[in-house]
């Protein structure tokens, strides 16, 4: 065959060079391939050196520059092209190589592209705005002032280095602790106040993580790559080393040493200090801490911390005040006891309720020995108070979770649903709305308490009353809950009782379960095994001994294969797989006819599991971030005719296929084109989605938000005379890499009835010329948009056209943040005849559009003195616009009530900047904060005009680098980066 190409070639050169080429594709293509591979390989070796350089910068509180992560992002983009290309080469005829080569080498120079522009000069990170610690409470803690005031003693003194705080749970350490370091952050005595929850088992490797997240501001689960414990050790003692700091641990139940986490031992030259709150003096005395020791509150604190939480209104019902005095008494002084039970007798005023509680409480104190077990008893009266079952049970659920695990509120509610404690609902929406109901009423109770981390709003459980909650479902209830107690191995079969209901072995250190394991379980309902990251195999035995499971959790486990005996529990109905990325075989589904959610996000399966059409009980399915999941079977979701949650990337589907599910009311995932999707958003279906994310052209690439909203994302598409039509509820659109678009807006005919839009993002739309046009036939007012991003879009010259149109009075009246980069046609940013349409405006930003020249155009015959006000305008960033020459007019005027931050970077050729704020009685700006000008710029400073200049030089900044100002927040800039 090989003999023959020659010739071959030589005869073709005749019928022209398309032809040439094409063989020159099919002669090379195996070269090609190679070349390829190895491209892939240099460039995934640099993409690693590149991470690697971060995650250490990172430890030191530096923050990943936007351009590295922009670019890690194509690099993972690329990867999945390229893993796409290597299927095709896989299953390609000989005959048709030619086609596949030419695709192969484009392919060849987009990695060699991305490997270059992976040059990064200028560093790969730049410093977080500085950050001396977080604040924890609001709320000022009653009592031991005498406590208060030694801690602080010690800590502004020379004499004590490490404080031990001791009490018995619910006496109120961390209260005490949390105002402290509030203050502590506000008064900015140390450079850093850092707090971080031990809990009990001691972990050296997550209490490691935790310092180092909190030292970055970062949500890291890795220290700096995986190292070995000694290596982590050195590297926190050198990052502590370096800043004068307060460390807090809270909540410590063993001894252990500083040296071995990496906490350097406090001197008075480092001037460091360590505040250690425990249950144990002993412990405290151990690590050779100078203790100070927390008392119960005196009855006049409980009484008053109780009218505070119950109301003082109680006071004026008849015959109360001496009953309430009782039950105060027999809280015990406890803080945490005195605010949950005073919690739970709010808005009662029948005295006869009150005697009642009285005499129960009695009834659990009396004869009560031990310090935990007097506290355990009076916050289960408040238990008990719960008089809705459901809820009580969703308290309980919480402590199958290790001790200080946060959760967020869809995680809650979705175990809860799971459970069947929140069910006998008409929709899905009704659930939500009940499961957050019962949130609320056990936050408002003080059965757990609300905080924040890296997913926003989040919830925990008080170690005290976790401690209550296992008390009381032992195992003479059926319940066995080991969660995070560092296990290496599943108890035994003589561990599980054949009375066993509920079973969590979360959060432990399980590798392996022994082959030939088969607990005895008839009644089990519940198994959690989540967050065993080493535990990769189960064994077939390990299922058959529980034929009634209903709840199955493997989230977080190293799991590759599921035993045929899970096809077997034909009660199962809830299946959580989540984030188990080895997972690649799945055994048949189709007898599991009660399955109602089964969860795969993140996890690493190749198919859609079999007999998974058959599951027509199925509710939730969730195929989010499965990389190697190459389709969805045509047909497969129509025949699922109960789904109600349905969300998947990495794929596309019909829209057609998707307007036959009827119960749909969450939907997040790519279709295939336009037409598709505007069959599906016009079918009768449709209305009923109360939550969606609907990417058309281009797959969804990540979608990580659980937040409730209706996107509407177009990628890749060319609309042409196309007209798509848009969703009356919809709250964000985000156009992307659209081809003959010219009034972006304009296409979406039915957009004047998108009355919920409040962002709109557009990008890389190289035809777009303006945003709205109009002179146009068909038009949006807008009236309600909040944010518009305008990015990378070459032949942008206006935001509006106008050209003797009417314009309407109320379009962009709401606009609060706009954002325009890489614009080149751009000369003007806001028309003159829109003015009056940005009174809202609270940020302009604009950066790298080469040909701009004013931010508000003047007229030709602006020769007066005007005046622009913007009343609410906080930030005006102005980067790299060498061609800018004036903001408004020459002799006009930007009147700013409420500025706040001014950034004008490498604006060289900007001469007077003409921006008016209110000043205070002392002549200082009311609102400015500061101006940031780069060190470039600093000559161009001297010359610039400005009114009142002498009063800025103390608000003037020349940062290294530039430093985001708010605008877009970076949550939704991450959010429209994976999309």
């Amino acid at each position: 065959m090989e003999l023959l190409v020659e010739p071959i070639m030589e005869l073709v050169k005749c019928l022209g060079s398309s032809v040439c080429t094409y063989l020159d594709y099919h002669s090379n293509f195996n070269e090609a391939v190679s070349d390829l591979r190895r491209e892939c390989e240099n460039l995934n070796s640099h993409k690693e050196d590149i991470n690697s350089k971060v995650q250490t910068e990172v430890l030191w509180g530096k923050k990943r520059k936007r351009e590295v992560q922009s670019w890690l992002d194509h690099v993972q983009q690329i990867n999945d092209e390229v893993q796409a290309i290597e299927g095709k080469i896989q299953r390609v005829k000989w005959y048709s190589r030619g086609h596949l080569g030419k695709l192969v080498c484009r392919k060849i120079e987009a990695v060699k592209r991305i490997r270059v522009e992976g040059c990064f000069p200028d560093g790969l990170v730049v410093d977080r705005p500085p950050t001396r610690g977080v604040i924890m409470s609001n709320d000022n803690p009653v009592g031991e002032d005498s406590a208060k005031e030694k801690i602080r003693g010690y800590l502004v003194g020379n004499e004590v280095r490490k404080i031990g705080v001791c009490g018995i749970g619910g006496v109120g350490k961390t209260t005490i602790m949390k105002h402290i370091n509030d203050e502590l952050v506000r008064e900015a005595k140390f450079d850093k106040v850092i707090w971080v929850t031990v809990s009990y088992p001691l972990d050296v490797i997550k209490l490691q993580e935790k310092i180092a997240c909190t030292i970055a501001g970062d949500d890291t689960r890795r220290l700096a790559g995986d190292e070995d414990t000694e290596r982590r050790a050195d590297k926190l003692k050198s990052v502590l080393g370096r800043v004068r700091h307060v460390l807090i641990l809270d909540d410590v139940w063993e001894v252990f040493s500083l040296i071995e986490v990496g906490i350097p031992e406090p001197t008075i030259q480092n001037g460091s200090k360590i505040v250690i709150t425990s249950r144990s003096i002993d412990v405290c005395q151990k690590m050779l801490c100078e203790i100070v020791k927390v008392e119960p509150l005196s009855f006049e604190e409980s009484l008053n911390l109780f009218l505070d939480k119950v109301g003082h209104h109680v006071l004026q019902v008849p015959n109360l005040e001496g009953i309430l005095k009782l039950i105060v008494e027999e809280c015990g002084g406890l803080p945490l006891a005195i605010v949950v039970i005073a919690e739970s007798m709010r808005k009662e005023d029948d005295v006869e309720v009150w005697k009642n509680a009285l005499n129960e409480l009695r009834e659990r104190v009396k004869s009560v020995t031990g310090s935990d077990e007097k506290i355990f008893k009076r916050l289960r009266f408040s238990y008990d108070r719960l008089q809705n079952s459901d809820i009580r049970n969703c308290f309980l659920y919480c402590s199958f979770f290790p001790e200080d695990y946060s959760f967020s509120r869809e995680e809650l509610i979705e175990g809860w649903i799971d459970e069947g404690l929140i069910n006998g609902l008409a929709s899905r929406k009704a659930t939500y709305e009940r499961g957050h109901a019962f949130l609320n009423r056990l936050v408002k109770n003080c059965l757990l308490e609300k905080t924040v981390d890296w997913r926003g709003d989040a919830f925990k459980m008080h170690d005290v009353l976790r401690d209550m909650a296992i008390k009381s479902i032992g195992p003479e209830f059926g319940y066995m809950v080991k969660a995070g107690m560092k296990l290496t191995e599943v108890p035994d079969e003589r561990g599980w009782g054949n009375d066993l209901k509920k079973v969590s072995l979360a959060g432990n250190n399980i590798s392996k379960i022994p082959p030939g394991l088969s607990p005895k379980c008839p009644t089990l309902s519940t198994l959690i095994l989540s967050n065993n990251q080493n535990l990769s195999e189960i064994p077939e035995s390990f299922f058959q001994g529980m034929p009634e499971l209903k709840v199955l959790d493997l989230s977080f486990t190293g799991i590759k294969a599921l035993p045929n005996s899970i096809s077997n529990l034909e009660k199962l109905s809830s299946m959580r797989l989540s984030w188990c990325h080895r997972l690649r075989y799945f055994p048949p589904l189709a007898k599991l006819t009660v399955l109602k959610k089964v969860d795969l996000f993140g996890s690493g399966i190749e198919v859609v599991p079999q007999g998974m059409e058959k599951l027509i009980s199925l509710e939730y399915l969730d195929l989010r971030y499965c990389r190697n999941l190459k389709e969805i079977p045509m047909g497969m979701l129509s025949n699922l005719s109960n789904l109600q949650y349905l969300v998947f990337e990495m794929l596309k589907i019909e829209g057609e296929e998707v307007a036959r599910m009827s119960k749909l009311e969450t939907f997040r995932g790519a279709l295939d084109d336009i037409q598709g999707y505007n069959y599906f958003v016009e079918s009768q279906d449709f209305q009923i989605l109360t939550d969606y994310f609907i990417k058309v052209g281009e797959r969804l690439v990540y979608s990580s938000t659980t937040q409730r909203e209706a996107v509407v994302s177009i990628n890749c598409c060319d609309l042409g005379e196309e007209c798509m039509v848009i969703p009356d509820n919809l709250q964000r659109l985000e156009i992307v890499q659209c081809r003959n678009m010219r009034s972006s807006l304009n296409k979406a005919a039915l957009l004047e009835k998108a009355t919920e839009l409040s962002y709109c993002w557009i990008k890389s739309c190289e035809d777009m010329e303006c945003v709205v046009d109009l002179d146009s036939s068909s038009y949006p007012v807008l009236d309600k948009l909040e944010v518009l991003d305008l990015r990378r879009l070459p032949k942008l010259s206006v935001l509006v056209r106008v050209e003797g149109a009417t314009t309407p009075p109320h379009i962009f009246s709401n606009l609060k943040k706009l954002a325009i980069e890489i614009c080149p046609g751009m000369r003007k940013l806001l028309p003159l005849e829109l003015q009056q349409a940005f009174q809202n405006l609270e940020e302009i930003r604009v950066s790298a559009c080469s040909q701009m020249e004013e931010i508000i155009a003047s007229s030709d015959s602006d020769a007066s003195s005007d005046k622009f006000t913007f009343p609410k305008l906080r930030i005006l960033s102005l980067w790299n616009l060498p061609q800018l020459k004036s903001i408004c007019s020459a002799k006009g005027v930007m009147v700013c009530d409420c500025i706040e931050n001014i950034q004008i970077w490498r604006c060289l050729e900007l001469k007077r900047i003409p921006v008016q704020f209110p000043l205070l009685d002392n002549g200082q700006p009311s609102h400015l904060r500061e101006i940031r000008i780069d060190e470039e710029s600093k000559e161009w400073w001297e010359s610039v005009e400005w009114d009142h200049k002498n009063l800025l030089q103390p608000f003037l900044k020349y940062p290294r680098y530039l430093l985001e100002l708010g605008g877009v927040t970076d949550g939704q800039r991450s959010r429209v980066r994976r999309h």
